[in-house]
């Protein structure tokens, strides 16, 4: 991340700031991790503490089927139920202590505003376009787009398109740019697959100085529950600092290539407490005279492995759709479909783009992901 400022705000943080009507504007700092982690100071028309009422909470924890996997396993995206509203059109397949993730096939936009108070979300477009707002400002998404919004961001999805499709990832800890590709000052580095151009930040809105009721649906601890505010969430008036939403495109992604087959993580585009996020995208393929472009055979001791099939055709499976997830789970050898080592040598580019993420600590499999699941797989790889 890197500092932005929208908007009005005064010379001095703390400080004294009024409108041109002589009124004060209302400071919030905005940040994760105490008074440590990277922040943003935020200016509102009103307090934004201005709180009406509080409903009963609605539980929303997934129901788990399978809590220890050793199988490998396919989920068919294509088969997972759209929903009118956007929360409710959240199915999640696969989770941990660390994360949740799964698909969104929301069919209308928000008339409400959201608001994750423990987790940052990272939302993948599949397909459809449509705007992000929020309280600091507004996204224009589109195929392609990774959404990172940060825990307690006000936001409503505004869908442009009746296919909009989201895979979704919740992280209990910040998601950032692996630390690799960042200097000590926090720039990316020359050799980073993506620059600070390719990050998008949210484009100014004129705030709304509204008053009245405002319902924000705030989930915590699995438990989603509706607060009315008397003011209007999107009343800020300029802001500034380094803790905002933002979008990124997958065709932004730069592949790091090589003479031979290149490990997962040359892939990478974010990262979490225990877990990373990778980016497979179009790219030359390996250029020895004698590489083998498919992935060799390996096992992933310490990791279970996620792929969700977003674009274009894989190489190294048979039999995939888009919008499938595959789980390999940590410590069962995988590797190429049958056929797949054969079909790939000579080939000198691939088109595919998909979405993997590896986390640290097993996975559990919820009732939502066997509704979807493709028995067969684990026995695909027999010749």
């Amino acid at each position: 991340m890197r500092y932005h400022q929208l908007g009005n705000i005064p010379q001095k943080r703390h400080t004294i700031f009024k409108s041109p009507e002589d009124k004060f504007y209302y400071e919030q700092l905005f940040g994760t991790e105490g008074f440590h982690g990277i922040s943003s100071l935020l200016y509102h028309i009103h307090r934004p503490t201005q709180i009406k009422s509080i409903g009963e909470p609605k539980d929303v924890t997934p129901k788990i089927a399978v809590e220890k996997n050793v199988a490998p396993r396919m989920f068919k995206g294509m088969n997972v139920t759209p929903e009118d509203d956007f929360m409710d059109s959240r199915k999640i397949l696969l989770m941990n202590n660390d994360l949740k993730m799964g698909l969104a096939k929301p069919r209308k936009s928000m008339d409400y505003f959201y608001k994750n108070a423990e987790c940052d979300e990272l939302l993948y477009v599949h397909n459809g376009a449509g705007i992000l707002k929020t309280f600091v400002g507004d996204l224009e998404f589109e195929t392609g787009d990774y959404l990172i919004i940060p825990r307690g961001t006000i936001y409503q999805v505004e869908l442009k398109s009746g296919d909009t499709v989201f895979f979704v990832l919740e992280s209990h800890s910040p998601i950032y740019s692996p630390k690799r590709y960042r200097n000590e000052f926090g720039q990316l580095l020359e050799h980073s697959p993506f620059c600070e151009r390719d990050i998008i930040a949210p484009t100014y809105r004129e705030p709304i100085d509204e008053k009245g009721e405002f319902l924000i649906k705030v989930k915590k601890e699995n438990q989603i529950t509706d607060f009315i505010y008397a003011t209007h969430p999107f009343d800020v008036v300029g802001w500034d600092g380094y803790f905002y939403p933002y979008k990124f495109n997958i065709k932004n992604f730069e592949p790091i290539t090589g003479r031979i087959h290149q490990p997962p993580p040359v892939h990478q585009n974010f990262e979490g407490h225990n877990f990373v996020v990778c980016s497979f995208c179009a790219r030359m393929y390996d250029y020895h005279p004698q590489a083998i472009p498919a992935p060799y055979n390996h096992s992933n001791i310490d990791s279970d492995e996620v792929l969700f099939y977003t674009e274009g055709d894989f190489m190294s499976r048979n039999h995939i759709d888009l919008m499938d997830f595959t789980l390999h789970p940590g410590g069962i050898v995988h590797g190429p479909h049958p056929g797949a080592m054969e079909r790939s040598i000579g080939k000198k580019f691939t088109e595919e783009y998909a979405v993997m993420v590896d986390p640290f600590r097993p996975l559990k499999i919820t009732e939502e992901a066997l509704k979807v699941e493709d028995p067969s797989y684990k026995t695909s790889w027999l010749e």
